[in-house]
């Protein structure tokens, strides 16, 4: 076999041209291309590490906006339920007055009917016992045929309405 025997002679050729070509790639490998890929990584890295600074920076101002909105929402519902409660009181004052004022008005009104329900009482009293003093008077002269005057009559009368 040819070709073993001319493996002694072209071994060492091939081994030298195996190094120069790995030292070549080695060469523009390591010092041409990692650095470059190397540096990419790094401003990568930067640009994430700064995203993320900037991002945290937003959260931190978002959870400030928001905490000013609730220190605002809480004030404006405090001054809400204050008006509320103002209004509620005003009402309730107002009803207050309004009843006390229609109640004295009732009161007024009452007391002027039991005033003319008093003086209607009184004078038909005394209309009754005019008629039913006439008509005693009526009832003896037509029953008896004796006369008796008007003032007998009538006392006759407060005496049975009364007795």
């Amino acid at each position: 076999m040819p070709q073993i025997s001319q493996l002694a002679e072209t071994y060492v050729s091939q081994i030298f041209w195996l190094l120069v070509t790995f030292g070549f790639v080695f060469f523009v490998v390591g010092k041409l291309m990692v650095p470059r890929v190397l540096s990419t990584i790094d401003q990568r890295d930067q640009s994430v590490a700064g995203d993320l600074a900037a991002a945290e920076a937003a959260r931190a101002a978002a959870d400030q906006v928001e905490e000013d909105w609730r220190v605002k929402e809480n004030a404006a519902r405090e001054a809400a339920q204050k008006r509320i409660a103002d209004a509620r009181a005003q009402g309730v004052a107002a009803a207050e007055k309004s009843l006390a004022k229609s109640n004295a008005e009732n009161e007024a009104r009452m007391l002027s009917a039991e005033t003319r329900i008093l003086d209607a009482s009184i004078a038909a009293m005394s209309e009754i016992e005019a008629v039913a003093a006439d008509a005693a008077r009526d009832i003896v002269a037509r029953l008896s045929g004796a006369s008796v005057t008007a003032d007998e009559a009538k006392q006759a009368v407060k005496a049975a309405l009364n007795g």
